[in-house]
């Protein structure tokens, strides 16, 4: 599914790269730890978490995820801003809680091929 499909339908705020929301998310992942992240996450998920720090933007970009998904309308640090602009990655912002977000990405991901 397109991300910008999946912004639209989460209602989620886009921060950083508006001009790379045609990538493809194939799944999500959700963790706040970087080391599980850079083991487990794949290329092209739709990374939920609640860092805000620099080192997501460089964790997410080693990885070729489609996007970050900061829950609980965190705002990312300047210098996280700055670092997703230089790696053209998306970062999104949302409301929801981790649950609420992971579950309804899960819901949209699971019927798109409906």
């Amino acid at each position: 599914m397109k991300l910008s499909a999946i912004i639209e339908r989460l209602q989620l705020q886009v921060r950083t790269a508006e001009d790379q929301l045609d990538r493809e998310v194939k799944r999500g992942y959700v963790s706040d730890l970087l080391s599980d992240v850079l083991a487990n996450c794949e290329e092209g998920d739709l990374w939920i978490t609640l860092q805000v720090h620099p080192n997501v933007a460089a964790v997410a970009s080693t990885k070729g995820v489609a996007a970050v998904a900061l829950v609980n309308n965190r705002v990312p640090q300047e210098e996280t801003i700055q670092r997703a602009r230089q790696e053209k990655l998306p970062i999104l912002v949302s409301s929801l809680s981790t649950f609420e977000l992971a579950g309804r990405l899960y819901a949209l991901l699971n019927s798109a091929g409906d």
